[in-house]
């Protein structure tokens, strides 16, 4: 006897591809039931908030912080945390309104703890707008960034020092 995934809703449902998701799978009788489930709920994982801290208040799974300073003539923009489409969107509002408002633009990525494709599109969508380095990038973000031929396009430096006299 054959086993043929069917496509209601009932029987099969596609969540998506991310890594914090399960693929949910219901088969036919005939072939006995398979069920995988989510292993994180859909709310947690696009919001990256859980209702399981402490008194029943949310907290932040990953926290991102950005400070912001002029230094020798650059705006310097240091980002620390996690960075996805997630949680990619305080530091691009930060990047945009800094290569408004200034010619010279340094994100100090020490501090970066993760670092995926949102933030290689938004670096090079920054870079066509302002003149951006990246300085003390992690060694995560530092392969990222020599892999995908990003650092052919941003100058990428040790400090924010040798970044800023540039």
């Amino acid at each position: 006897m054959r086993c043929i995934l069917r496509s209601t809703l009932r029987e099969t449902r596609y969540v998506t591809y991310f890594s914090c998701y399960a693929l949910r799978v219901s088969v036919g009788p005939a072939c006995g039931r398979h069920r995988r489930d989510l292993k994180v709920s859909w709310h947690e994982a696009v919001t990256g908030r859980t209702d399981e801290a402490d008194a029943g208040l949310p907290r932040t799974l990953d926290q991102v912080v950005m400070d912001q300073y002029a230094w020798h003539g650059a705006w310097v923009v240091a980002a620390r945390g996690s960075y996805d489409m997630s949680s990619i969107g305080p530091l691009a509002d930060v990047l945009g309104v800094a290569a408004r408002e200034h010619p010279k633009v340094v994100l100090e990525a020490s501090g970066i703890t993760f670092a995926d494709s949102s933030l290689l599109n938004l670096l090079i969508l920054t870079r066509r707008a302002v003149d951006l380095r990246v300085a003390a990038p992690p060694q995560q973000l530092r392969r990222l960034l020599e892999i995908t031929g990003v650092d052919a396009i941003i100058e990428v430096r040790a400090t924010v020092d040798e970044a800023a006299a540039c």
